[in-house]
């Protein structure tokens, strides 16, 4: 895939990536690369340093990402906690937010979407099938879904 900037109406805001698993965080930095997807990733390792970011204030500049892969098993604030705060704030309520989490309770996936995750993927134990579910998201959410969040927003 080419970056977005070649391409007009493809987004090209970063990608914020919760994850406290740094295999996890490594898995999905190689496969997003695997795929050429260009958007900066940046990486938020519990939920809290995930909230700061998207609400920081003042000198904590606050990130407006194109897109939120979250993980749900984080330690302080979990996942779900992180969802609920971000569709809480006027400010991130529209943002897309894919969970992207090995847990596939059904408590977990009703309780995702009953909070407004935009969608559920679970992690494929495989690299090979983790790198295409990366490639699938990425040209789904990145290029081809219209965002009511243009990035700078």
């Amino acid at each position: 895939m080419a970056s977005g900037e070649d391409r007009p109406g493809v987004a090209n805001g970063p990608i914020l990536l919760v994850e406290d698993n740094p295999d996890d965080a490594d898995l999905t930095v190689r496969a997003l690369k695997k795929n050429n997807l260009a958007n900066e990733l940046v990486i938020a390792r519990d939920g809290v340093e995930a909230l700061e970011l998207l609400h920081g204030e003042g000198a904590n500049r606050r990130l407006q990402p194109q897109l939120v892969l979250l993980d749900l098993n984080l330690p302080g604030i979990d996942g779900i906690e992180v969802l609920r705060r971000i569709r809480a704030d006027e400010r991130t309520r529209l943002l897309p937010v894919i969970v992207l989490t090995s847990s596939a309770e059904e408590r977990d996936v009703i309780q995702g979407y009953r909070l407004g995750a935009n969608s559920y993927v679970r992690k494929p134990v495989d690299f090979l099938q983790f790198t295409e579910a990366v490639r699938t998201l990425g040209l789904y959410w990145l290029v081809l879904n219209i965002s009511p969040m243009p990035p700078g927003s």
